[in-house]
């Protein structure tokens, strides 16, 4: 049985199915049984990570090498995928990019587990799409936290329905019944998390957000994450909402603000 402490620094074959264990998921919250793949060439950290979230009560499913990943994917869609970045076969941005290029799988949330030294790769898998990094050596009860943290995102996203409330600045319009986004009466295109990242801004707007704020609204992160997550989903809204990405301002050494009167 893999070792149940320390940090992952590096990666016998792991693959396959795992069972669930019998301690019952720390956090209650988090969707029961949900099906993770993790993504990764090193059998020792494959192991961990997927005993480690076994322990919570998550189906667990490994694969080896990019073009498993997609096989896997293929077979059994999951709820969040795992994925390292060095990978054999396929990059973990290759896999990334095919993820998000098809319809049936581009919702899928994708943490990241990186190297240190791979920052740009790490900004290019946030560009992409990535919800979220991990930068290695870790922590798989950090790791643990993050998959419950993105999967309540994903959960928590409003459904449509009644009982909802509209809200309107500018050219925005935001319909939590309906979970629909619009700029000047176009819907926006947008994944679960860059919705309640607008939202929040927009039920906020003009006051300053701190990333750290920004973390535990949207993210309903407490612990000390690098806040380039919360930069790179910005700037992907931004784009998203093209000649109105001013409305949302960037207050350099304190973090964000939506405007409440046109830009200049």
């Amino acid at each position: 049985m893999p070792s149940t402490s320390g940090h992952l620094h590096s990666s016998d074959a792991f693959t396959g199915l795992i069972g669930v264990a019998s301690r019952a998921p720390s956090d209650p919250t988090a969707r029961m049984n949900a099906h993770i793949l993790v993504v990764d060439d090193e059998p020792d950290i494959s192991a961990l990570v997927a005993y480690h979230l076994a322990r919570e009560s998550y189906r667990v499913r490994t694969a080896a090498s990019g073009p498993e990943a997609i096989r896997a994917v293929e077979l059994e869609r999951p709820d969040l995928v795992v994925l390292d970045l060095m990978l054999p076969g396929m990059s973990g941005l290759q896999v990334l990019e095919e993820l998000r290029r098809r319809p049936e799988t581009q919702e899928i949330p994708v943490i990241l587990l990186t190297a240190r030294r791979e920052e740009q790769d790490r900004i290019a898998g946030l560009e992409l799409g990535a919800d979220d990094y991990v930068a290695k050596p870790f922590s798989p009860q950090e790791l643990v936290l993050r998959v419950g943290a993105v999967l309540r995102r994903v959960q928590q996203a409003p459904p449509a329905g009644k009982g909802g409330k509209v809200v309107r600045v500018g050219p925005f319009t935001v319909d939590t019944g309906a979970a629909r986004a619009h700029v000047d009466g176009a819907e926006l295109d947008l994944t679960p998390t860059e919705y309640r990242l607008l939202l929040t801004l927009m039920e906020r707007r003009g006051r300053v957000q701190s990333r750290r704020q920004l973390l535990e609204a949207v993210w309903e992160v407490t612990a000390n994450i690098a806040t380039r997550t919360v930069d790179m989903h910005v700037q992907r809204l931004r784009n998203k909402v093209g000649e109105h990405a001013d409305w949302i301002e960037t207050v350099r050494g304190f973090g964000y603000r939506f405007r409440t009167d046109p830009p200049a």
